[in-house]
């Protein structure tokens, strides 16, 4: 079973507009939610899923709204929350922002919306580009004789309309990978992993389908080619157009693609990274504070790193600082008690260096405080750390046109951090 209702609520907790799918659960319920969630944290034990007598309450937060679906059966709880990060999916793709202002300003498609991202507690049409053909935010005028309803929703392909035609046919592909590191001072790395998403925006006539062939691991040894550089991928999560059967069979990625831009899949590896970008940090302590940063692009020397940022921890009482850098340009940023070292451009295999300069009216109050970690971001065009290929993407339409599939790897930082002491 799934949901009997779904409220979303202002930060106090006061309903802005609800939709009763089942009738099974009393609206009035709801009363009991925000005082039940500012008890458990008080009592620091708050949990996705609260509980009030036989009514459970399953909730998120974004940005200034709760979301929460409320149900008395044993639900589906997993089903309920994909369902609400889908419904504020959908709600952004509708108003940008999701926040309490634009559910005022749209009542009455956000109640369309919820009238069909849902039917009888079970989730319905959640695609947005399908909404989008028959709920718009134009006047609602409903034409007699016409259905608004257009023929996708109860099409066995529901996220992709017929009759789509483009005068120059592409695919374009991008391999995303961000990077999450920590390592302790020492230089060993305590936590290393990738987590990748492959993303395509498709410009094809017709219903075409797709074939998408990765170094994929098991596919290589099921075809005897393991010899190859392959990769292993973990926690592989697919878009609801991908085949699953066909995957499971011969690990083919087989699919009729939704029109434009979406998500085809993620995947992670929790494979042992080589830091890309190191850092060495010197902070000598006199009267004043003196503190060198040296940091190094170890990739390859032929790719860039771009717009790197470096954010370095400094006391927060640190005052009159000053900055000289080999590359770039440094700022202090007192709210956040962080220097930021900014290169635009940085090539692997180079060093940089920056000097910092403080006053320190306490030198104590460090020791007190202890140091975080040094942060980077930065983002990679052309290059992939697991190593990871697209090695064909086939694209089959019965009107036999050509078309040309464009591929694109990045890799960036995800929560990469460097500890100094």
């Amino acid at each position: 079973m799934s949901a009997s209702a779904v409220f979303i609520l202002d930060v106090k907790g006061k309903p802005l507009i609800s939709r009763n799918y089942k009738g099974d659960v009393a609206m009035s319920k709801i009363e009991h939610f925000m005082p039940l969630l500012v008890q458990r944290e008080e009592e620091g034990a708050l949990a996705p899923l609260l509980s009030h007598g036989q009514v459970h309450f399953l909730w998120i937060k974004h940005s200034n709204l709760y979301l929460v679906a409320t149900t008395s059966k044993n639900a589906n709880a997993s089903l309920v929350y994909s369902f609400l990060y889908k419904t504020i999916e959908v709600f952004c793709e509708y108003f940008k922002e999701l926040e309490e202002e634009s559910i005022r300003d749209n009542f009455v498609i956000v109640y369309e919306l919820l009238d069909e991202l849902m039917d009888f507690g079970f989730p319905q049409t959640t695609d947005s580009k399908i909404l989008q053909e028959y709920i718009t935010q134009q006047s609602n005028k409903l034409e007699t004789g016409k259905s608004r309803v257009p023929p996708t929703v109860t099409n066995a392909v529901s996220w992709r309309s017929e009759g789509i035609k483009y005068k120059k046919n592409e695919v374009f592909i991008d391999v995303i990978e961000s990077v999450n590191l920590l390592v302790n001072a020492n230089g060993s790395v305590l936590l290393s992993e990738i987590v990748g998403t492959i993303k395509l925006k498709v410009f094809l006539s017709g219903m075409p389908e797709l074939r998408l062939g990765l170094n994929d691991r098991v596919l290589f040894e099921l075809t005897g080619r393991s010899k190859n550089k392959s990769v292993e991928l973990e926690d592989v999560k697919f878009h609801q157009c991908v085949r699953l059967s066909r995957f499971d069979n011969d690990r083919t990625i087989s699919f009729i693609p939704p029109d434009g831009d979406f998500e085809l899949m993620s995947y992670r590896l929790s494979t042992q990274v080589k830091p890309l970008i190191w850092i060495e940090s010197v902070i000598e302590k006199f009267s004043h504070s003196r503190v060198e940063i040296m940091v190094k692009g170890q990739f390859k020397k032929q790719s860039v790193a771009n717009g790197v940022e470096i954010s370095v921890p400094v006391p927060s009482d640190a005052d009159s600082p000053r900055f000289k850098t080999s590359v770039g340009s440094a700022k202090y940023v007192p709210e956040r008690n962080v220097v930021i070292w900014s290169i635009k451009s940085f090539p692997g295999g180079k060093e940089y260096l920056m000097r910092a300069h403080f006053g320190l009216p306490s030198v104590e109050k460090e020791e007190v405080e202890g140091r975080p970690p040094i942060g980077v971001k930065f983002e990679i065009p052309y290059f992939t750390v697991s190593g990871i290929q697209v090695r064909y993407m086939k694209i089959i339409e019965k009107s036999g046109y050509q078309a040309l599939p464009w591929v694109r790897y990045i890799t960036q930082s995800g929560d990469y951090q460097l500890r100094t002491s």
